[in-house]
């Protein structure tokens, strides 16, 4: 269990998680490995890390309601690959070793900078598609898009640090439409891998719930603080500014497997 003091040190990285996703993105590469240098193991940190910040993805959610106009089709034919995704990544955290997790963890973090290093890249990609072929013409469902998204979804139950970047570019890849319909098709999706891993690790007994309680508090105060100066914060500089802090981290826990 934490320290009054540790608490609050946890509060105050799960009000940097909530800010940097409301302003750039990356937010998981704070707020995990703050969890590890406080002394919590990391498969636990982890589990609640993700349960913490939950209610950030569903944020994101609402805010984009508005544009899952006219995709309602799309989203019940990709839920339940992503919901059965989350689930299984989070009985391979479970029930892998927490060896096996150490060791990759670095790994994780490193690619999860990499993700978020290339995510301008992928939504450029995107509106060049979307240019191309045509805002409207996304109304059909690929099936073939099930396959991937559910790969996805097992890596966010697992991990999940750059995930949205993963599902928004397997959207793109199988449907053509608007990045910003695509983007509140990928918030939603994302919230259900996280909601469906979050609620398998709620009987894992491993959520450390005072820490997951002031974090989820932090999480929710830093998105509001993030979404009011947005404007003001260069979201670029920012983000590299986490890339940054995340490959020094990757390269340090690496080191000191």
């Amino acid at each position: 269990m934490l320290s009054g003091y540790e608490l609050v040190l946890a509060g105050l990285a799960a009000v940097a998680a909530g800010c940097i996703n409301a302003v750039a993105g990356g937010g998981t590469l704070i707020s995990f490995p703050a969890l590890v240098a406080l002394g919590v193991p990391e498969v636990t940190a982890n589990i609640t890390n993700t349960v913490a910040l939950c209610p950030g993805y569903l944020g994101g959610a609402l805010a984009q309601r508005k544009d899952l106009a006219g995709q309602g089709r799309r989203l019940w034919l990709l839920l339940p690959a992503c919901i059965a995704g989350g689930i299984v990544g989070a009985i391979l955290l479970l029930f892998i070793s927490s060896d096996v997790f150490r060791i990759l963890v670095p790994f994780l973090i490193l690619l999860a900078v990499a993700l978020l290093a290339v995510q301008d890249r992928v939504r450029g990609w995107l509106i060049e598609r979307s240019a191309r072929t045509g805002p409207g013409n996304g109304e059909r469902t690929d099936r073939k898009a099930i396959l991937p998204l559910g790969l996805a979804a097992v890596y966010g139950g697992y991990f999940g640090a750059g995930l949205s970047v993963i599902v928004l570019a397997v959207l793109g890849l199988f449907f053509d439409d608007s990045l910003t319909r695509l983007n509140a098709l990928k918030q939603c999706l994302s919230l259900a891998i996280n909601v469906a891993a979050a609620i398998f690790f709620l009987f894992s007994g491993l959520v450390l719930w005072p820490v997951a309680i002031v974090m989820a508090v932090g999480a929710l105060a830093g998105g509001a603080i993030g979404g009011s100066v947005a404007g003001r914060i260069d979201p670029q500089r920012l983000k590299w500014t986490v890339i940054a802090i995340g490959t020094a981290i990757g390269i340090y826990l690496l080191v000191s497997l």
